[in-house]
């Protein structure tokens, strides 16, 4: 049986990393690799460290490409690679373009869809967008369901999906987090890129920054940059900030806070030292989706930049919170946090809803034919 697995940007990678070496490990499957390279370098910073080598890389980013030219770039190249592959099962992960148009292209010739981390929904179609679409179109197509949650699968099952073909798995970030984790306690050279900001910043609590979403790029992100400056300003307080480098994010930020020693805006991290910046950090203010599942793994509170969240498992287990892009709000929050140590212990301590470290063996189980038990019932 050939397995092609496709992803393109670095979120993709790390959290199917854990599947792929889970699939290389039998035997009874061939196991291929595209990439679409949509995000060129933070992509290739995962494939290094996690030890793998694409098969195909088409290799499609090129700067402030539109999203509809993208699109057409992909399904032309996903189809010519599906084509010279012949796979019995093509596996996607999530919501990037890449894996809406690598879900077409296989439809298109009867290849049957896999999708990793199925069912999130924020129920809006524009936050985030484009990703709520593009999950949604790939839930229209997909004949196996991996839902990372009871409640991810409760979401499928409302859109009519088959409930034969949706399976609760856990979510394989925490996989490839617990397997990272291991490997930089074991080999501190991995994350040796951070001592300095360790050192500079030993005694203040760290807060830990990620900013990228489209739906915050203009006014979003100038109210997040300004939000940064505010609790900057606290002297028993460091912000640590890998700044995507999309031409929507970098300008604003250098603009309000290039000039503020508390704050260290770095470029963006491979994931060994992204890990570790988890590590040392004492809470999280991020707009990304997959740190809301990181996060509480290692005990560090969430508030999510955001209106919505299709994980709204963190919010109810308590640990993430909804900030929006607010700038009064997200400093209150923080604050809040800061000082207040009863309301950070229970943020830090609720249990994680998202897995076990898992995942990836159900997964590649399920793929195999090996696990018929893991059906959810009608």
């Amino acid at each position: 049986m050939k397995v092609a697995l496709v992803f393109g940007t670095r979120p993709e990678a790390i959290k199917l990393f854990p599947v792929i070496h889970a699939l290389k490990a039998r035997a009874d499957i061939d196991t291929r690799v595209i990439v679409t390279a949509q995000h060129r370098g933070l992509l290739d910073q995962v494939l290094e460290i996690a030890g793998i080598v694409p098969d195909i890389d088409l290799d499609v980013m090129t700067p402030n490409q539109t999203l509809d030219g993208l699109t057409a770039k992909l399904i032309v190249a996903l189809g010519e690679a599906f084509d010279a592959e012949k796979p019995d099962r093509v596996v996607v992960h999530g919501d990037t373009l890449t894996t809406m148009v690598a879900s077409l292209a296989a439809y298109y010739r009867k290849i049957p869809v896999a999708h990793v981390e199925a069912g999130l929904r924020s129920g809006d179609i524009h936050h985030p967008w484009p990703e709520e679409v593009n999950r949604r179109v790939v839930a229209c197509i997909a004949d196996m369901n991996f839902a990372p949650t009871q409640a991810a699968a409760d979401a499928l099952l409302r859109e009519n999906r088959d409930a034969a073909g949706i399976h609760v798995t856990g979510n394989t970030v925490i996989d490839a987090l617990l397997a990272t984790v291991d490997r930089v306690h074991g080999e501190p050279a991995l994350a040796s890129g951070l001592d300095d900001l360790a050192t500079r910043f030993a005694g203040k609590r760290i807060v830990a920054v990620t900013s990228h979403r489209r739906e915050n790029f203009g006014g979003g992100m100038e109210a997040i940059a300004r939000s940064i400056a505010d609790i900057a300003a606290r002297p028993d307080v460091a912000v640590i900030f890998p700044v995507h480098p999309n031409p929507n994010v970098r300008p604003v930020m250098d603009a309000v806070l290039g000039d503020l020693a508390n704050v260290a805006m770095i470029e963006p991290l491979d994931y060994p030292h992204f890990v570790r910046l988890l590590d040392l950090c004492h809470l999280v203010l991020t707009d990304s989706g997959g740190v809301q599942e990181e996060a509480p793994s290692l005990g560090k509170p969430v508030l999510v930049m955001r209106e919505t969240t299709e994980r709204p498992e963190g919010v109810q287990a308590g640990t993430a919170k909804l900030v929006g892009a607010d700038r009064d709000r997200i400093v209150r929050e923080v604050l809040g946090l800061l000082d207040d140590d009863a309301a950070y212990q229970a943020m830090a301590r609720a249990h994680n809803p998202f897995g076990d470290g898992k995942a990836a063996e159900r997964i590649a189980d399920i793929i195999a034919g090996k696990a018929g038990a893991a059906h959810l019932a009608a």
